[in-house]
């Protein structure tokens, strides 16, 4: 099992996901978009979430020390680059 972590409107959320770690980015968004929507993300429930509402956001996969499996979904950040 993984743990979706979800940024979104300066909010973040845990999900355990019950599902194969090697999801693809659009498989996560998508999942992401669902539960939103539905609540099963405590603390971030937003039924109006638009369908594509995760398309630009970046998703990032770590396995921690202790053998478990992390996914986050997060807006892109500037890092790196020049702002203009």
């Amino acid at each position: 099992m993984a743990v979706l972590n979800i940024t979104y409107n300066g909010m973040s959320a845990d999900y355990p996901l019950d599902v194969d770690f090697r999801l693809t980015d659009g498989d996560v968004r998508r999942i992401a978009v669902e539960v939103v929507r539905t609540g099963g993300v405590p603390g971030l429930q937003i039924a109006t979430l638009a369908e594509r509402a995760f398309d630009d956001f970046v998703v990032d996969r770590f396995r921690t020390p202790q053998g478990g499996e992390r996914i986050y979904l997060r807006p892109k950040v500037p890092f790196g680059s020049s702002a203009r």
